[in-house]
């Protein structure tokens, strides 16, 4: 199961990185710092578990970890296959508070952060992740600009709707778009999901593990998820893996953990095919937005 990021070929079950620098909830000023053998430990042996598509930011950090470059260290040299996918847009103080988001003139600067952080002297894939913006023409143009001097080879999209890829398509090509989506998250991102496929644009989900109105931590299981998920001997999370992933084959998913054995079972999510009958059932429970 792979798709094409551009010209670079990744699985359809990556990392994502966000969680690796704490415990519990990511960006909690409380968190615990997570230990950095564990956390080193995962990323290696994702790579050992196939995954070549890891999802992070220069954002990703707590006190005394930072995801970058936790990443720099257990992977650099990286294996050739391995496609590394940041974010601007956020930015953070040092001290972990929310800055306002970055003007176009300020892009530039976090991506020499990224590269700096990670060891790397271009960018594979770089989403540009908005909030409150009703046009990102000039950001992505930006971008485009830093593409152009190859700081970066493909560009994406994350926290978007339809009239911002339309808008960014227009400047230079839209490899992915990153939205929080899920089994019963979200369902009027359906259509969304769809348009990406008909492009040929990766739609990749954060949150794909959370149920509805809750984007973080571990949801409140529905009765549905749980029983198909007892009858195949799997656990709930990769249910919800399995049905995200066959929401189209453009489709990826980035769960992020810190833990080597929900690890190894969201990359086992992979190998699950439900049956018609069961996407029928886990269907109208999405719809229904549970």
């Amino acid at each position: 199961m792979t798709w094409r990021l551009g010209d670079l070929t990744v699985n359809r079950i990556g990392l994502g990185a966000m969680r690796l620098p704490q415990e519990g909830t990511a960006f909690d000023p409380r968190a615990r710092p997570r230990s950095r053998a564990q956390a080193v430990e995962v990323l290696r042996r994702a790579v050992e578990l196939g995954v070549n598509h890891v999802d992070t930011a220069a954002f990703y950090f707590s006190a005394t970890r930072s995801a970058n470059e936790l990443i720099n260290s257990a992977l650099a040299p990286y294996p050739e296959d391995l496609v590394i996918v940041t974010k601007v847009g956020p930015g953070r103080s040092p001290r972990g508070d929310w800055l306002p988001p970055a003007r176009p003139d300020e892009l530039r600067g976090q991506v020499e952060e990224n590269l700096r952080q990670l060891g790397r002297d271009h960018l594979d894939v770089v989403t540009l992740r908005i909030s409150g913006l009703d046009d990102v023409t000039n950001h992505f143009e930006e971008l485009a600009r830093l593409r152009q001097a190859g700081l970066v080879r493909h560009l994406g999209l994350s926290n978007v709707k339809p009239h911002h890829l339309d808008q960014a398509l227009r400047v230079a090509p839209v490899v992915c778009v990153q939205n929080s989506y899920g089994l019963g998250h979200h369902p009027e991102q359906d259509d969304f999901l769809g348009v990406c496929g008909e492009r040929g644009v990766a739609f990749v989900p954060f949150f794909a593990l959370a149920g509805a109105n809750q984007e973080a931590g571990t949801p409140a299981e529905d009765d549905e998820v749980t029983a198909i998920a007892r009858g195949r001997g799997v656990s709930a999370a990769q249910v919800r893996l399995a049905w995200t992933l066959a929401r189209g084959p453009h489709v990826l998913v980035v769960p992020g953990t810190g833990d080597p054995e929900h690890l190894r079972r969201n990359v086992e999510a992979g190998e699950l095919v439900l049956t018609p009958e069961e996407l029928t059932r886990l269907d109208a429970l999405h719809l229904s937005g549970s």
